[in-house]
């Protein structure tokens, strides 16, 4: 793994998954850790996949209305 003082890239796909410059750890809600060695992973932010915390793009499937979540 890079030398953690190196910053990683982030990338925020609007209605998507945060995409990251891989190789990723991360440390899941009940303190168990999954890892992946991928050049760019994409990590799933609507809880919807069922590979999660990676995306599946089951975001594409059941899509917002337009304007949904967004404030004025």
């Amino acid at each position: 793994m890079p030398n953690a003082r190196e910053p990683r890239r982030l990338s925020i796909e609007p209605g998507g998954p945060v995409l990251i410059e891989g190789p990723v750890e991360i440390v899941r809600e009940d303190g168990s850790t999954v890892t992946s060695d991928r050049f760019v992973v994409a990590v799933c932010t609507c809880r919807r996949s069922r590979t999660y915390p990676w995306c599946d793009t089951s975001h594409r499937r059941h899509s917002r209305p337009p304007g949904a979540g967004r404030s004025a």
